[in-house]
Formats: structure tokens, C-alpha cells, sequence
């Protein structure tokens, strides 16, 4: 008698996603298994597990003459938080415990990306708001074990614990080689480009946030002129950043933060923005900040991928923890295919690829 796996966990996750207060929306997600050639020498841990890999989903044509020293694999994942009880478990388990068994997939890309959702810092003053997080300092060396080259900054966590907080963190990954991107401590770091030059490509990365205003006027975060903060996703800022990366860059990626926390279901906002940064000559858009997965969509000659979900981030039940891993390959025409590697992070906040064998 066969146990599908796959069948039990789907059905169970469609019936908790039911009982949640969501906003629904289906997203087409590729299934079938295929393979991707990486480049980036992989990091050897313990623990083992199954690498399900979905069919690439092609936006262009392959251009005739390319070759392989032309084209790079970038993975991307959802929100990062290092904080609360992970936190713990990174001073109690070593630096490796968040990524134990995520970091040998993330690594073998040539690029890896994700959103961080928390300063990593040891000191600040706590943002009066209803959640703040904070990473200890050993943190960084979780994001370097596990493969990260950028991270977005542009978040509404990033300044839970003030400036010094934020200059801790950004000092902190450049210890790691580690790039931020979409905060910095004037406007002119938080909005600028960050460019990666790999394979005989030179890549370019944006981030922007957006958050409506709740417990807390995030547009106050803003980076000024002589003061720190995070780039916030204005129409006029986007555009002319864009515009401006693609007159240095093969391809422009733009991270955004923004939506509504535990909608599945995509905002207009969302939408608009992420098509004017396709319109003004972005390749890729990756999107975070709703905590759950949220649908793929081809627009143009690019790719919208409208939330991540979370990635790293404790106490969250179902559909929040139905995560994936987001592998594309980018050439001189942009985004060649794209294909999704399904998670599941447990309660304690430590993401684990699915496994779906299909035993006998």
C-alpha cells in the first residue's frame, strides 16, 4: 500500500488554512521534479533530506550563443527573523541551528537572497509598537553559514531598536560579506543600487517597503538626508531607481515589503508598484512582508513573485509555515525559468524541505 505524503499534508494544510482569517487566492506552483545546474561550492552539514524541485516555468526564449558563463542560478526566500526563542536557539545550538536543514540547498546557488526581518545588535532603544525583534550578534554568521551574498533592510522591523541597532546590523554583515540592501544610515545608502558582478553578469539590487500604518507610522522610518532609515517604495523613488540600475546592470531585482499580513490574496498596491518597477526596466520582483505565499505571475518580460513568505520565524502555525525556496536562472535576456523548492518551517521557527517520497 503506498502513503502519499504530499496528498495527506495538502489536505490537512487546505483544511487549517480554512479555519484562518485570510485572504485567499489560488497560486499556480509548479510540481513536476526537474534539475538546475548550480556553481557555488555547497556547505557540508549533518542532516539529510529530499530536495523536491518543481518544473521551470520559461518567460523567454533562450537567446542562441549563451553560454553557461552567461547564466546565474539565484535562490530567494521569504522573511528571516533571528530573534525571540531563535535567538536562543542560536546561542544555545551554535550559529549553524536556524539553517541546519536549508543551508546546503541555499548555498549551492550562485546568488542567495532573503529578506531580514530584524537588526542584529546587542544594544538600542525599543521602538514603542507591539512586536520588535532583535537578533544577537552572532546572527550573522547563521546568514553567511547559510549561503546569503544580499539582504533586504527595507522592512518594518529594521529599526525596532533604533539607529544604533541598524548600524550594528549593517557593520555586523559586512564582517560576513554579506550586502544590505534599502536601508543604510542616510538616504543615499538606504536607496541605493548594489551590484554584483557574476558569471559575465552584473546584477543589481533594489529594495523598497511599504507598510500601511497600524500600531506604528512606519513612514516616520524613512532615511533622510542625515538621518538613517530605510527607502520607502514612492512611485517617483522607484522608478528612477530602477531606471538608473538598469544603466549599470544586465538585470535589476527589486525586493519589496509590503501587502497585508496573512492575505494570500494580492493587493492592488502590490500589483501597481511591482509592475512599475517591471515597466521601468526590473527583470525580477520579489515581494515579503504577508507572512504567507502569494502567487507567481509573468508580467511583460519579467517575473512578479508577490510574497516569499516567512523563512525563518517562530510561533507560526499553518498557512504561514508552508514555505519554499525560489530558484531562478537569469541570462543576458533576464529570467530564463524559475522553479520552487517546497518548506515547512517548524514551530520552533528552523525551516525543513519537504520530503515527498513516495514510499511502497
Amino acid at each position: 500500500m503506498r502513503k502519499f505524503s504530499l496528498f495527506i499534508f495538502l489536505i490537512s494544510f487546505i483544511g487549517m488554512a480554512a479555519c484562518q482569517p485570510i485572504q485567499a487566492e489560488s497560486a499556480a506552483i509548479p510540481t513536476k521534479p526537474t534539475s538546475i545546474q548550480h556553481s557555488k561550492t555547497p556547505v557540508s552539514i549533518s542532516p539529510t533530506y529530499t530536495s523536491v524541485q518543481s518544473t521551470p516555468r520559461l518567460v523567454n526564449t533562450p537567446m542562441p550563443g549563451v553560454t553557461s558563463s552567461k547564466r546565474v542560478t539565484l535562490m530567494a526566500v521569504g522573511d528571516i527573523m533571528l530573534g525571540r526563542t531563535i535567538g536562543d536557539l542560536i546561542l544555545e545550538e551554535g550559529y549553524h541551528a536556524p539553517f541546519a536543514f536549508t543551508a546546503e540547498t541555499l548555498s549551492i546557488a550562485d546568488i542567495t537572497i532573503g529578506n531580514l526581518e530584524c537588526p542584529i545588535s546587542n544594544q538600542g532603544k525599543t521602538a514603542q509598537k507591539n512586536y520588535v525583534f532583535r537578533a544577537p550578534l552572532e546572527a550573522a554568521k547563521s546568514l553567511s553559514f547559510a549561503g546569503f551574498d544580499i539582504l533586504s533592510l527595507g522592512n518594518n522591523h529594521i529599526l525596532d531598536y533604533g539607529p544604533d541597532a541598524l548600524a550594528d546590523t549593517l557593520s555586523a554583515l559586512k564582517t560576513e560579506n554579506i550586502v544590505p540592501v534599502g536601508a543604510g544610515l542616510n538616504e543615499n545608502q538606504a536607496y541605493a543600487p548594489q551590484y554584483l558582478d557574476i558569471n559575465g553578469l552584473r546584477l543589481a539590487f533594489l529594495s523598497f517597503v511599504d507598510i500601511p500604518t497600524t500600531d506604528f507610522d512606519y513612514l516616520g522610518w524613512e532615511a533622510g538626508t542625515d538621518h538613517p532609515g530605510v527607502a520607502w517604495a514612492h512611485e517617483d523613488r522607484v522608478q528612477e531607481g530602477v531606471q538608473l540600475a538598469k544603466k549599470e546592470a544586465d538585470i535589476v531585482i527589486v525586493m519589496l515589503h509590503n501587502g497585508y499580513e496573512f492575505w494570500q490574496k494580492v493587493s492592488e498596491q502590490q500589483q501597481d508598484i511591482a509592475k512599475l518597477a517591471i515597466d521601468s526596466g526590473a527583470s525580477l520582483v520579489i515581494g515579503s512582508h504577508p507572512h504567507v505565499l502569494q502567487r507567481i505571475e509573468p508580467y511583460h518580460e519579467g517575473l512578479i513573485v508577490y510574497s516569499m513568505g516567512n523563512f525563518v520565524f517562530d510561533n507560526f502555525l499553518f498557512p504561514p509555515n508552508y514555505s519554499a525556496i525560489l530558484s531562478i536562472e537569469l541570462s543576458p535576456l533576464g529570467i530564463e525559468s524559475y522553479e520552487l523548492i517546497q518548506v515547512v518551517v517548524q514551530l520552533n521557527g528552523v525551516p525543513q524541505i519537504m520530503d515527498y517520497t513516495i514510499e511502497e
